[in-house]
């Protein structure tokens, strides 16, 4: 038996690729061909000076704070001048989002990448110690069960936020202390953490911390470099780059060279994401190099293409659009195709097939609103003061129009990204295509985002210009015909919407409609919290539109309506109930006092006796007790003393509306003795009221007051005896006050009243 002779190394030439030798090494100083020639003829002027590496090379002008009054450690790319609206902005944003994605206090990190790309990055040495590749295989292959379980590692958010904070602060000291290779590893480390996407929700705050890091490396590596092309080595000034507008050309050859060996040695990253992420921390150090460094955001924005990961590169992409804003140039083609990117994403992600479990329907939709975000941004960066010409040629380019004339007769939209144009457009075009948006609303139905909540929103813009509208009765019909098919909790929402429109347009007939369609969809059904809000806010401004309150009370289905609420919510309608019937003198109609004090009763029976001081709860009190001394049944005393007796029932509890019961009660004998008839026995059934009200009333001073003024009621009604008795009441309320309290009392004529001692009393 004989064996085939083999060639190894002819085999191995015919499998290999093709290579040519490169003409320049990545770590060399060789600077871009248009630089090239500069570099040879600016060593042959310094007659070939040994070439040394500028990234280890000392900084003889790094402990230069000044020069010329000009602070060096506040540069910020050079752009903290030039654009502190969008660094304020990128702050908010950065804050809104760990604020919308709170995460565990713990957090499962996959040991595999864990161990292998940051076991010397987060986890400290002696806290976990590191397997070899050899001998984790052997582990998995004895007991890959184990292997399977022991496959995460946890760990606090804090230790993870700290070693991250700790890396920053090591970076930033490496730095300063000459060391910028070891700041570079540490930040290359550092941008390989955003490759982890397998804690998902703490993944948005993960992008917040390492991008700080990578933005504070940018800005040393701006500034180092804008020093070396402003100063010489002796500190001598050659140029002055702090304008907005400098160019390339102005940058002198060593700057070049040190700013190209940076993009050179970001450039030699093995991973995509970290070799992306470094690149564009030191982006803006494009400017000492090309005129046009908006060319290589396009490169940046084609080369997300290859991650896979659709969380990582939808992050990916908002950093690309953050950096973007740093550049003078105002071109947004790269964002659009940003954007066009994510939709395509998110068109994959909807379409995917959905687990008979709904499990992958949550992960998904998980998913979709954790890359919300990069969306919200990118479109906010598109259309940010953007003209209606402007914003017309945006729809264009993203597919939704034909042309400008024809903006929205496209192709559907993907529903989240159509939401976030919505929120940005300018108002104008939102109000002339209305009719159009609402169809194209009508046609993204996907799973991305809910269809009410865009219908909504286009509603709430309509609401900023309504006298701008192009079509009213269009737009309310097509809404009214879509809710139609809604449950309650969307149907609620749509409505709430377009209620201020229907309102200011008078269109009586969709209004009943509306009112007609909540009491169909809400009779026999406990309210949710979110529908309570939205119908707290329908009844609101029904109260706050119309002048009159018995309009709305005659309104179909309104006194259904608040019947169905309760809670916190019907609170509040409550109290614009009453608060609308005080505000335009008394109430008179007997129907709408008795509606008004059961309102009053269903109010206090919410108050908080315990807590009155509480401001909501003083409100509540004032609303009461102005409705009932706002009450006036005319010349029908009777009734108007039973409805006192009933508040005093009912509503008792209210200090402040005792007083007024007894104020009322003594204006209305007053009345009746006005009125020339004989009302000795109503009279007297005034003053036993009050009488039996004033001891419930807290502080004597109050009913000493209280007791005088019902005295001088008895009097004017001839009721010599039961004036003695209020005065002698009068009178052991004077006594058991102390001094203190005494002082503060003002009698009947304005001037205080000074107590006596007992003996002195007669």
């Amino acid at each position: 038996m004989e064996f085939r002779p083999r060639n190894y190394v002819a085999e191995e030439q015919s499998h290999s690729l093709p290579r040519s030798r490169a003409d320049i090494h990545p770590f060399s100083s060789s600077s871009p061909q248009p630089i090239l020639r500069q570099v040879d003829d600016n060593e042959e002027n310094r007659n070939n000076e040994e070439f040394f590496d500028p990234l280890r090379a000392p900084d003889s002008k790094a402990s230069v704070e000044t020069v010329d009054g000009h602070d060096f450690e506040s540069s910020s790319n050079g752009n903290d001048d030039s654009f502190p609206v969008q660094t304020k902005e990128w702050t908010s944003f950065k804050r809104f989002l760990m604020q919308r994605f709170p995460v565990s206090k713990m957090i499962s990190v996959s040991s595999t990448f864990f161990f292998s790309q940051m076991s010397n990055t987060i986890v400290r040495s002696g806290k976990a110690h590191e397997k070899s590749s050899s001998s984790t295989h052997l582990e998995e292959l004895d007991d890959p069960q184990k292997f399977s379980e022991t496959d995460t590692k946890v760990i606090t958010q804090q230790e993870y936020v700290s070693r991250l904070h700790e890396l920053k602060d090591e970076i930033n000291r490496a730095w300063h202390s000459e060391d910028r290779v070891k700041s570079l590893k540490l930040s290359i480390k550092v941008s390989r953490l955003l490759m982890d996407t397998s804690v998902s929700n703490f993944y948005p705050t993960l992008f917040v911390l390492v991008t700080d890091v990578l933005n504070m490396l940018g800005d040393m590596v701006w500034e180092r470099i804008r020093q070396k092309a402003e100063f010489a080595e002796d500190g001598a000034r050659l140029c002055s780059l702090r304008a907005e507008n400098f160019r390339a050309s102005d940058v002198p050859i060593d700057a070049k060279e040190t700013c190209y060996n940076w993009f050179c040695k970001v450039g030699s990253i093995r991973e995509l994401l970290p070799r992306i992420y470094l690149e564009l921390a030191i982006f803006p150090c494009w400017r000492f190099l090309i005129e046009q460094p908006a060319e290589s955001l396009q490169r940046l924005v084609m080369m997300t293409r290859g991650i896979g990961d659709p969380l990582a590169s939808a992050y990916c992409r908002l950093y690309i659009s953050h950096h973007a804003q740093k550049l003078p140039s105002h071109d947004t083609g790269y964002l659009i195709t940003c954007l066009n990117d994510i939709t395509l994403i998110f068109t994959r992600i909807s379409s995917t097939k959905e687990s008979a479990h709904g499990c992958f329907a949550d992960s998904k939709r998980s998913l979709i609103s954790l890359m919300e975000p990069s969306v919200e941004f990118i479109m906010k960066c598109i259309l940010n003061d953007a003209s209606q010409r402007r914003a017309g040629k945006v729809l264009v380019e993203l597919g939704l129009g034909r042309s400008q004339e024809e903006l929205f007769g496209g192709s559907p939209c993907v529903s989240i990204v159509l939401h976030h144009l919505l929120k940005e457009l300018p108002i104008d075009i939102v109000s002339f295509h209305a009719v159009d948006i609402l169809h194209l609303i009508k046609c993204s139905n996907d799973n991305s985002y809910d269809q009410c909540l865009n219908y909504r929103l286009v509603g709430l813009r309509l609401s900023e210009q309504i006298s701008q509208i192009g079509s009213v009765e269009a737009v309310v019909n097509e809404v009214i015909q879509v809710v139609s098919e809604y449950g309650l909790d969307e149907y609620l929402k749509v409505v709430d919407a377009y209620l201020d429109i229907v309102l200011q347009n008078q269109m009586d007939d969709h209004l009943k409609t509306i009112l007609e369609g909540i009491s169909k969809l809400a009779s026999d059904k406990v309210l949710a919290e979110d529908e309570l809000a939205s119908l707290q806010s329908i009844l609101v401004k029904l109260l706050s539109h119309f002048k009159d309150l018995e309009h709305v009370f005659s309104l179909n289905h309104f006194l259904q309506i608040l019947d169905m609420m309760h809670g916190n919510s019907r609170g509040i309608v409550n109290m614009h109930i009453l608060d609308m019937a005080t505000r335009n003198g008394y109430v008179h109609d007997p129907t709408t006092i008795q509606l008004l004090f059961e309102i009053s009763q269903a109010l206090h029976s919410d108050t908080d006796l315990v807590n009155m001081k509480n401001d909501d709860n003083q409100q509540q009190a004032r609303l009461i007790s102005r409705f009932v001394r706002m009450v006036d049944h005319g010349v029908e005393y009777e009734r108007h003393l039973a409805f006192l007796m009933e508040c005093r029932w009912a509503l008792g509890s209210i200090i402040e509306l005792k007083e007024i019961l007894v104020h009322s009660s003594n204006c209305l004998a007053t009345k009746a003795l006005k009125d020339g008839k004989k009302h000795t026995a109503f009279v007297k059934t005034c003053i036993a009221f009050s009488e039996i009200t004033i001891p419930s009333i807290p502080g004597h001073i109050k009913q000493l007051n209280l007791y005088l003024g019902t005295a001088e009621v008895a009097l004017l009604g001839g009721l010599v005896s039961h004036s003695d008795g209020l005065i002698d009441s009068a009178i052991n309320c004077l006594q058991s006050s102390d001094w203190m309290e005494a002082k503060e009392v003002v009698g009947g004529s304005g001037c205080p009243v000074t107590p006596k001692q007992p003996h002195e009393l007669s």
